[in-house]
């Protein structure tokens, strides 16, 4: 082991003081040959601690002060740890313990017996900072406790400061790699690269481009897409490391800590350009300075604060820019530097001469990550759940399906390093390795029982209405890939309406991301996503037929499916629109048109005709003409069925058209209602052939009227909107109009509109297309125009390259 800085205890009390080998004439790194192999080490501002003997023993040194007040290390002590520790971390003045078990441990100043923390177990890393600390479990939770001044727990506003582990919530569903704290702040990353920061911020070491303190973890966007595969805390300072070996650091620079030729604070990260062209690949800081090793060239280099000695340059001076450790060369060559440790005042290097180099803290600090399924995992499942060793196939299948965050995490698209260009239109997950392992596991149907139960019974009511950043989305995106295996298999679709009401409890903005991300799925996986919803849909409307409580149920299912038809008219490769109809929904709806009788349509309730409009989508032409003549009869239930009861326009056959505008123009007419129409000097009552005359009468009367509104293309027979006769006036509204009550009384209004009128009134882009239904001859004529301009664009173009290619031949040598 190398050691340099704040030891003036030479060699920390691991060997004798005579077996201590300066390294170089100025002492300023030692080489301390171990007898028993130090596997981790972490360095606080008051303690050192060592892991040794493979787990077996912990030793640690703190810092006191001798008689001239000069800071130096105490005697080494042994802890006596009854479980194997495999992993620790140094707070100001105590000590976190991590075992083997999962299990966390801590040692203060005034006591060497390792005391549990809280009821943690299953904890997979843990890190602290001066006064906090933080764990992540196996499942993908974190933990945090200790001070909260500056909100470094994450909690949220205006939470106090506890000794027992409260859980961050906000980071519930991401899938972590790696937990890390330094002085007042902390920082979560995760398996697709994405870092989040929370506590103190005066100096922008939470890198969001302000000095604003966070109380809760904030993604820091400026890192996004650059595949961050570490991150290291300082006193005031960060530091992160890319898989291409960049280093990017921010936060305090007062001892030139960032590395980037100068002593100003950084509030975003900033690219270490002294690095360029080298890939580092491990990082880490202490409270005023900072390590990069370099693995391809064997060297650390450092920079930042060096009163102390911990630069292990030989000079006792601060430094802005990185350069190498003086490392004994005739003790590299036969070494290989495996971990490199910073805390404190203090550097470390650890060595070996069996393992590969390069293996870098990265690699051995995120080795173990949220617990993610793979295809080990699913075959030992199928293969042994016949055995004995169910119960403990029960209880893996538990932890991995009740948390989003093993979920979040198992299904990355790792081709070409996809999962790192995770964003708001990329989910960063290969569906297609999800379907696999999900019908693999349909293998044997007690291990997809026990995988529903859970998910019914523990994931989905625990999902959070408001997931911090995309990743925590990536859930909704694999469930309907489970809930399709489990169609085949005849499930309840009680999970499926789970699973609905858990997508409507996002908050609207992270629904919007959502549906972003819908929007970009393959079509494959889109086409499972609608057909999961529209079999629901389905059943639910069935049941509802049948007189079962489950309208609230069905309403949210295609909720969800509305808004699925509405990403679909906005997707690149769109789905035709019968996928969401219901067929079943036209005999449902045409046997209430028949049976109800008068005082059934009074008692639908209020909201009925409003919530069969919202859910559009799922019906076809003919139910909607169901649901029109539904909601006709509702109207007269509401307002009666007498003549006089109904609006009756009186009206001159010939003046009909002038006659009914000015019964439009007419204020308070109640346009829900039905229309009677009345024939001056003419006797008889509108059962409905005189409406049928006279809107006859109308469609003749608009082709012919000054000024014209319409005007009818020979070519294609079809009608369009003029405005030859002074601009647009409210006829233009009150042929709106009419045309709505000819339709609301079921009459014909013989005007030909092309499809475009109706693309207008649903807001689509209209085509060239459209064009030439209206007026096939303008169209060519477009088309022909257009073809011309392209070639003359084109003439230009090759006249332009011709030119471009004679300079090239007669003046290219010079």
């Amino acid at each position: 082991m190398f050691s340099w800085g704040e030891n003036t205890r030479d060699g920390f009390g691991l060997v004798k003081s005579n077996d201590l080998v300066k390294a170089n004439t100025d002492g300023c790194v030692n080489v301390i040959h171990l007898k028993s192999p130090v596997t981790h080490l972490s360095a606080g501002n008051k303690v050192v601690a060592f892991i040794r003997n493979n787990g077996k023993q912990v030793s640690l040194a703190r810092m006191q002060d001798d008689k001239d007040e000069r800071r130096i290390t105490g005697k080494l002590k042994g802890v006596e740890c009854r479980e194997k520790i495999l992993s620790l971390s140094c707070c100001d003045a105590h000590i976190i313990l991590l075992s083997e078990e999962g299990r966390v441990f801590c040692l203060t100043q005034s006591s060497n017996v390792p005391s549990p923390v809280g009821n943690l177990n299953q904890v997979i890393q843990v890190a602290c900072g001066d006064h906090h600390s933080i764990a992540l479990t196996q499942d993908g939770k974190v933990f945090t406790w200790g001070q909260n001044s500056s909100g470094q727990l994450g909690l949220g506003e205006g939470e106090p400061s506890t000794l027992s582990p409260q859980p961050v919530k906000s980071l519930s569903g991401i899938p972590l790699a790696q937990i890390t704290a330094g002085g007042d702040h902390s920082f979560a990353l995760s398996l697709s690269g994405a870092v989040f920061g929370w506590g103190k911020n005066s100096a922008g070491q939470l890198g969001l481009g302000d000095t604003i303190d966070r109380p809760a973890p904030a993604p820091v966007d400026c890192l996004n897409l650059k595949k961050t595969v570490a991150v290291s805390c300082g006193g005031e300072h960060t530091a992160v490391l890319t898989k291409g070996g960049l280093v990017f650091t921010f936060g305090s620079g007062r001892y030139g800590q960032l590395g980037h030729n100068s002593l100003r604070n950084e509030l975003r990260p900033r690219l270490v350009a002294e690095f360029w062209g080298a890939k580092v690949t491990q990082i880490a800081c202490g409270r005023n300075h900072t390590l990069a090793f370099v693995g391809s060239f064997k060297k650390i280099y450092s920079f930042g604060h060096g009163e102390q000695g911990q630069l292990g340059n030989g000079v006792k001076m601060d430094q802005s820019v990185p350069l190498p450790v003086q490392l004994p060369q005739d003790h590299i060559d036969d070494q290989q530097i495996e971990q490199t440790f910073a805390g404190g005042n203090h550097s470390f290097a650890l060595c070996s001469t069996t393992q590969e180099s390069g293996k870098g803290l990265n690699d051995s600090n995120l080795g173990k990550v949220t617990q993610t399924l793979d295809d080990d995992i699913i075959n030992r499942w199928i293969s042994d759940c016949d055995s004995k060793s169910w119960k403990t196939i029960q209880k893996e299948i538990t932890k991995t399906f009740s948390s989003a965050s093993c979920l979040n995490g198992s299904f990355l698209d790792k081709s070409r390093d996809k999962h790192y260009q995770t964003s708001l239109k990329r989910s960063g997950l290969d569906l297609s390795f999800a379907r696999l392992a999900f019908q693999k596991l349909a293998k044997k149907n007690k291990v997809l029982a026990e995988v529903e139960d859970v998910v019914q019974r523990i994931l989905l009511p625990s999902l959070s209405k408001d997931p911090i950043g995309v990743e925590g989305l990536r859930v909704y995106l694999i469930i309907p890939e489970l809930l399709r295996v489990l169609l085949k298999q005849q499930c309840r679709i009680d999970i499926i309406g789970a699973f609905v009401f858990a997508i409507l409890r996002l908050n609207p903005d992270k629904f919007q991301v959502l549906e972003g991300l819908w929007s970009t799925l393959p079509d494959t996986p889109f086409r499972t996503l609608v057909k999961t919803f529209h079999y629901v849909s389905a059943e639910y409307l069935r049941m509802v037929a049948e007189g079962c409580a489950v309208k609230k149920t069905f309403e949210g299912t295609v909720k969800v499916m509305q808004r699925l038809y509405e990403v679909n008219c906005n997707r690149r490769i769109k789905i035709a629109a019968s996928n969401f109809h219901i067929n079943r929904a036209n005999s449902m709806l045409q046997n209430m048109l028949n049976t109800l009788v008068y005082y059934d349509y009074q008692n639908l309730p209020e909201d009925f005709f409003y919530s069969v409009h919202r859910q559009s989508c799922i019906f076809n032409t003919e139910a909607k003409c169901i649901v029109y003549k539904l909601e006709l009869k509702y109207s007269f239930a509401n307002h009666g069925l007498l003549a006089f009861g109904i609006p009756t326009i009186h009206v001159r056959r010939e003046r009909a058209l002038e006659d009914a505008f000015q019964h439009l123009r007419q204020s308070g007419h109640d346009f829900r209602m039905p229309l009677k129409v009345k024939f001056q000097a003419e006797n008889g009552m509108d059962e409905g052939g005189v409406s049928l005359d006279f809107f006859s009468l109308l469609g003749r009367e608009l082709l012919t009227m000054e000024p014209k509104t319409l005007e009818v293309y020979e070519d294609s027979g079809l009608a369009w909107f003029t405005t030859s006769g002074g601009g647009i006036t409210d006829e233009f509204y009150l042929l709106g109009l009419l045309c709505g009550k000819a339709l609301y009384n079921q009459c014909v209004l013989n005007l030909c509109f092309p499809l475009a009128l109706f693309k207008k009134l649903l807001g689509l882009t209209t085509t060239l297309d459209d064009l030439k239904e209206l007026s096939p001859t303008e169209a060519r004529y477009n088309y022909s125009a257009e073809k011309v301009a392209c070639s003359m664009c084109w003439m230009k173009m090759r006249s332009l390259l011709k030119q471009w290619i004679w300079f090239s031949c007669t003046k290219g040598k010079n």
